[in-house]
């Protein structure tokens, strides 16, 4: 048998990789005796799995790069198997500071539960030694008064990232899962005569699954107390995602049931609890209205509007750099940035790391990576119950424009339907915007200027907006298409008869009962072209407010400008004439004034009217 050191010479790679091999169960025989590996004489190197990209972008099976970490969340084998942005800085900041709670919000797919499963690791208690997970990263270079703290804790974590049921029943089910998986990992609590024999009888309780729904609540406080008898140390407690379940309960109407169990449980865990260390907890957003963390004045809120921990979630411009530069497409840096750069932290810039994985690991093709790992349902809540003013509000967004809001970071699903312009706050801590410029106000809220932050969220919008406005199908998408194509040629009858069509097969008669809806019905039809033109609505121009302008982004296609009107009960007589009323109301008015001013030379003037699914349609 042989050690590490004497293969890692044999094999001419680090000590440190054979260990990693061993402890993945990669070296056939391989047996650990105390804190050192003993490796059969015989043992043949493991083929190595790291991949790089060939001069195309298409992977190839290497041997000297690492595979990225697509979806891999786990410390231990992320950094030993995969390449790894060492974050663990992140634990010297903390220690720092040392906020008994903190609470880490972030856009999901951002790093959190990575983070997370890395303080488990650095502060855990463990019969193995863990420190060779952290000798070569930054935070070893910290000097004793942070390794220290390595390995030194009992530890409870807890991730929620996956309890997304549509009952409340079935989530509680979930919950006590996980509780019998944790309180299973400290089954050594168990032996001995540190615990009284009640304690005993609750752990199995737990552990067997036949604690009830209050007993439950009292899980993490009760468990804290049992490790610090065990340990003479008080614990660690990390919990993951803890908004997941919470995001369902408002989605699926069991919203006051979670927030009932969600209060109790974190109260026991994180107030007044002498058996507590330190506290973290991942999530989007502070449930705080709600009264989750009633009391808690200990809990430290670390938002994408604070400068404290900004850049250890999401991938920072030069680790961005390092990583194309190790994978050989540097060239691809400006792509890169305009499709998954621009999200804000604090005063840093960030990208979002899951895409910019995806986007390497896939031959470097840009498209919208986040948006698959699951459904935009903050997006559609939002578009629910959207105004008209902020559907177009979106609109402009969409067109690359700032928008000013009031950002509350505290705001949750309840108080949109209180105040829908709420929807900005959502939408920042969500990662649907960035807010670049912000003035912080006397109760706590900011007033910021938010802007869609990169083309791969602009693709959502887009998307998300028009399946909303359009109730997206085969019929509608091609309708769409249709009234784009109309536009092109000025062809009035094919115009009127795809938005006739659409209104016809796609909305209730009932939907159709304002101008406004109106409006948002021709915002959505032509948001398709928007790669050719810029979408305006509702701005100044001449002597008045004309409803919708389509402004060319070049020369060969002609400016667009579009007037609406809505009237009950209309005849197809009246309607021709109220059309012919929208017309020339864009010539009185001189609603062409700004594009004239811009030097657009061919115009397009539509006068749209409409009466329940009747539409009748003007143009010069």
């Amino acid at each position: 048998m042989k050690t590490c050191k004497e293969k890692a010479a044999e094999w001419d790679i680090s000590e440190r990789t054979v260990a990693n091999l061993c402890i993945n169960n990669r070296i056939q025989g391989a047996v650990k005796t105390g804190k050192s590996w003993q490796i059969p004489d015989d043992a043949t190197r493991p083929a190595d799995k790291r991949v790089k990209l060939g001069k195309a972008g298409k992977a190839a099976v290497m041997t000297d790069k690492r595979a990225l970490p697509i979806g891999i969340s786990d410390y231990v084998r992320a950094q030993s198997e995969y390449y790894y942005v060492d974050k663990t800085l992140l634990i010297k900041e903390f220690l720092d500071k040392k906020p008994l709670v903190s609470l880490f919000t972030r856009p999901r797919r951002f790093g959190k539960t990575l983070n997370m499963d890395m303080l488990r690791v650095f502060f855990e208690i463990s019969k193995e030694d863990t420190s060779i997970y952290f000798k070569d990263k930054a935070i070893w270079q910290c000097g004793q008064e942070y390794t220290k703290h390595q390995g030194a804790y009992p530890v409870i974590f807890l991730t929620f990232k996956d309890v997304k049921f549509d009952s409340w029943e079935a989530t509680l089910y979930k919950i006590k899962g996980l509780l019998q998986g944790e309180f299973g990992r400290h089954s050594e609590l168990l032996a001995g005569d540190n615990l009284a024999d009640y304690e005993k009888e609750y752990f199995s309780k737990i552990l067997y699954g036949r604690a009830n729904a209050v007993e439950l609540t009292s899980s993490l406080e009760n468990l804290s107390k049992m490790l610090f008898k065990y340990y003479k140390k008080a614990p660690v407690i990390i919990i993951d995602e803890y908004d997941t379940p919470i995001q369902e309960g408002y989605a699926k109407d069991f919203y006051d049931e979670i927030i009932s169990f969600m209060r109790n449980f974190f109260s026991g865990a994180f107030k007044d609890n002498k058996y507590l260390t330190f506290g973290f907890l991942t999530g989007i957003l502070c449930i705080a209205q709600e009264s989750i963390f009633s009391g808690l004045n200990n809990l430290t809120v670390n938002s994408v509007m604070d400068k404290d921990y900004d850049r250890f979630f999401g991938f920072t411009y030069s680790e961005v750099q390092q990583m194309m530069e190790y994978y050989g497409v540097s060239d691809k840096n400006e792509e890169l940035r305009e499709w998954y750069d621009g999200y804000l932290f604090g005063n840093t810039e960030i990208y979002n790391p899951w895409s910019v994985i995806n986007y390497i690991s896939k031959g470097c093709i840009p498209q919208a990576y986040w948006v698959n790992t699951g459904k935009n349902e903050i997006l559609e809540d939002v578009l629910n119950i959207a105004t008209d003013d902020i559907t177009e509000r979106l609109y402009a967004l969409l067109q690359g424009e700032c928008v000013v809001a009031r950002i509350d970071q505290n705001v949750v699903y309840r108080s949109l339907s209180e105040d829908p312009a709420n929807i900005y706050s959502l939408l920042l801590v969500a990662g649907y915007l960035k807010a670049p410029q912000k003035v912080l106000q006397d109760d706590g809220a900011y007033l910021c200027e938010v802007s869609i932050p990169n083309k791969e969220i602009a693709v959502v919008y887009k998307e998300e907006i028009l399946a909303h406005l359009l109730q997206i199908g085969a019929i509608t998408r091609t309708t769409a298409n249709k009234v784009a194509e109309s536009l092109y040629a000025n062809d009035t009858k094919k115009l009127q008869k795809a938005i006739a069509e659409y209104m016809d097969k796609s909305i209730s008669f009932y939907d159709a009962g304002a101008e406004g809806f109106y409006h948002g019905l021709a915002l959505g039809l032509v948001a398709l072209m928007d790669n050719h033109y810029k979408v305006r609505s509702n701005r100044e121009s001449g002597d008045g407010r004309y409803d919708i302008s389509l402004i060319p982004r070049e020369n060969k296609y002609p400016g667009i400008i579009m007037e609406l009107k809505w009237e009950k009960g209309l005849d197809e007589e009246a309607l021709e004439a109220l059309s012919a009323l929208a017309l020339e109301q864009i010539a009185d008015k001189r609603y062409d004034s700004e594009m004239s001013y811009d030097g657009i030379e061919k115009i397009l003037r539509f006068g749209i009217a409409f009466s329940g699914k009747k539409v009748r349609i003007k143009a010069e």
